[in-house]
């Protein structure tokens, strides 16, 4: 994703004819994983990923978006919650006190059935190439509060496969320690 808010689509095809269709009066945006697995979704739920919604507005949508860096298995994550995240943006009651607790309720149960750190890490990468923006805030929020109160080792242990080192000298790690210091 482009870091000054523009989408780049370039790792995004548009997938030929068109094959978006109405489903219960509200038009669905098929999206492609990078294995050709097709997801037919609500354009609502689609909207929530702001590389989604330019593709639309650019008339790029006909036929499907194939979304290359994106399996199936995260896809199906990252549709089903924009699907409720889209239902509960278009309550009437979506202000409402209860309405905001069940969807606190359902984010922490959806962060929850990620199966491993490497799951976790995939749908942060998909949220951030979709632009998804409230997902992708959502779960960086969930991995720095399961770093909060790691040593610097155990987070290089458990996330360094991710390309996570320590790239930094011994003389640079004490600067930052004085320069944190209130941490």
């Amino acid at each position: 994703m482009a870091a000054t808010g523009e989408t780049d689509t370039s790792m995004v095809e548009s997938a030929g004819e068109s094959s978006n269709s109405d489903v219960g009066g509200e038009k669905t945006i098929l999206l492609i994983s990078s294995e050709n697995e097709q997801f037919e979704v609500p354009e609502s739920a689609a909207r929530l990923s702001r590389l989604v919604t330019h593709m639309i507005e650019d008339d790029c949508a006909n036929g499907g978006i194939r979304l290359p860096n994106v399996t199936a298995e995260i896809l199906v994550k990252v549709v089903d919650y924009c699907n409720k995240h889209a239902a509960v943006n278009s309550d009437a009651d979506a202000n409402d006190l209860s309405t905001q607790m069940e969807l606190k309720k359902f984010d922490k149960e959806f962060l929850d059935q990620m199966k491993d750190d490497e799951m976790l890490m995939n749908l942060i990468l998909a949220a951030n190439f979709m632009d998804i923006k409230c997902l992708f805030n959502m779960a960086c929020q969930w991995v720095a509060d399961m770093m909060t109160g790691m040593s610097k080792e155990q987070i290089i242990k458990r996330f360094g496969r991710f390309g996570i080192e320590n790239d930094l000298t011994p003389e640079e790690e004490e600067a930052v320690r004085e320069e944190v210091a209130w941490a």
